[in-house]
């Protein structure tokens, strides 16, 4: 790895020097062990610790096949999917590789007794497969989690609908939180010039999912003058969300737990921002009862912000906790578009105010490759930046998968991997410095 790492280190490095280079036959990647799988019975979600978990090991290089390339990963990312692959929720992503691994003989390399775990990278191309043409080694890229086969015909209108989508280093193996990767080639796109490796590999999973969950047609497709509410607006997600809405002339009510996280919401340029803890709202009377007094009181407050009006879309992910309010607050003709479910997956709202005020609830996962490169794009041009709020090394991934199960985080959180230390990879310079204090913004609380 080190002849790997002094190539990439050297900034200018030739292609065909990168394809002489030796493949090592093993390599550091973070783990979770199918013998491991009920350490956790019996505990409820926040008493498992992703620490206990969580394994830094080297593992054996996977085969590469069709249409597939290895990338030395020089940074990664802790998404709240590593959280769940950690604490076994809401099932062992083992049953995800056992089924991947029945497809095919060649996906059979994914069931393996260990899970290389991680959905976000930066890095160099080191090797590409038969049939890959558009990407050469030495390339520096980042990668979408998006993971098709495209042997059916309902994933080639909108490939996040093909039978066979998954979620790299979720629903497969051989994730990002490693010293290389395996990858599609329809997964990489190219990384933004003005970036750091781990700035480049922090927004790849939330910046894409917000996009299309609020941006795409196939999810709000937010338009200029929405009232857009966005749960946990200073969160990993939810910051993305919040520059969308900014950036496209939508208006972000941003909703955060602490003052700490409001005022990261105003530094992003959003004026209308709700401290949920300081407002003491409590939307369920005990576990199995929620309290419409309580949505009626947060309807009010939005709508003192707003100047009357009701919220167009809202952008959910937390779930359980929330959905009842978010779909009552939510204008008439108005839109509830939701992924993930961090606070539970059993939602629970009143039909009433759905169905006699014609509000729509929109599931969206992940995006599909033409939306995760205009994500990608953006973030490139310098329209919308990374939320990194800190980094940690592999060694310490499991306390960087903790405190993002504990939320004792902001914006997201990024893993050194082969990168000896923060602050490498940027090219373009100019760019950066013109965008720095946006760049830093996480970082500065």
């Amino acid at each position: 790895m080190k002849e790997i790492l002094d190539a990439i280190l050297a900034g200018d490095t030739p292609q065909e020097a990168y394809e002489a280079l030796p493949l090592p036959e093993s390599y550091r990647a973070v783990t979770v062990h199918k013998d491991e799988e009920t350490m956790f019975d019996g505990l409820e979600s926040r008493e498992k610790d992703p620490r206990l978990a969580l394994h830094v090991e080297d593992v054996a290089l996977p085969e590469l096949g069709p249409g597939e390339a290895l990338i030395a990963v020089m940074a990664s990312a802790i998404n709240y999917n590593t959280v769940w692959t950690s604490i076994f929720e809401p099932v062992s992503t083992f049953r995800f590789l056992e089924r991947y691994g029945r497809t095919s003989p060649l996906t059979k390399r994914h069931d393996l007794p260990y899970h290389v775990v991680g959905s976000d990278l930066a890095g160099v191309v080191l090797r590409t497969g038969p049939g890959v043409n558009a990407w050469k080694p030495g390339a520096e890229v980042v990668a979408h989690c998006l993971s098709v086969e495209l042997e059916s015909p309902d994933g080639h209108s909108d490939t996040m609908l093909d039978p066979e989508q998954r979620i790299w280093g979720f629903e497969t193996n051989f994730g990002g939180l490693a010293h290389i990767a395996l990858v599609k080639s329809n997964q990489l796109m190219p990384k933004p010039a003005h970036l750091t490796w781990e700035e480049a590999a922090s927004p790849g999973l939330v910046n894409s999912t917000a996009y299309r969950q609020l941006v795409s047609r196939n999810g709000a497709g937010m338009k200029q003058g929405d009232n857009v509410l966005i749960w946990g607006a200073s969160g990993g997600l939810g910051s993305y969300a919040t520059q969308f809405a900014l950036n496209g002339g939508a208006t972000p009510i941003c909703v955060v737990s602490s003052e700490d996280k409001a005022q990261i919401c105003r530094d992003m340029g959003a004026d209308l921002v709700i401290d949920r803890r300081a407002e003491d709202f409590k939307f369920w009377k005990d576990e199995r009862t929620q309290d419409p007094k309580e949505w009626n009181r947060f309807g009010k407050l939005i709508r003192e912000l707003t100047g009357g009006e009701d919220v167009d879309i809202v952008f959910e992910h937390p779930g359980r906790e929330t959905f009842g309010a978010s779909v009552y607050v939510t204008r008439k003709g108005g839109t509830i578009v939701t992924c993930a479910s961090t606070s539970g997956f059993v939602h629970e709202y009143d039909n009433r105010y759905l169905w006699m005020n014609l509000k729509r609830i929109v599931g969206s996962h992940f995006a599909n490759y033409r939306e995760s490169w205009e994500a990608n794009r953006l973030i490139a041009q310098g329209k919308i930046h990374p939320t990194l709020s800190r980094s940690y090394s592999m060694d310490e991934v499991g306390q960087a998968a903790y405190d993002v199960h504990r939320n004792l985080h902001q914006g997201k959180v990024g893993v050194l991997c082969l990168a000896p230390e923060e602050g490498l990879g940027v090219r373009n310079h100019e760019l950066r410095a013109k965008h720095i204090n946006e760049i830093n913004r996480f970082r500065n609380v």
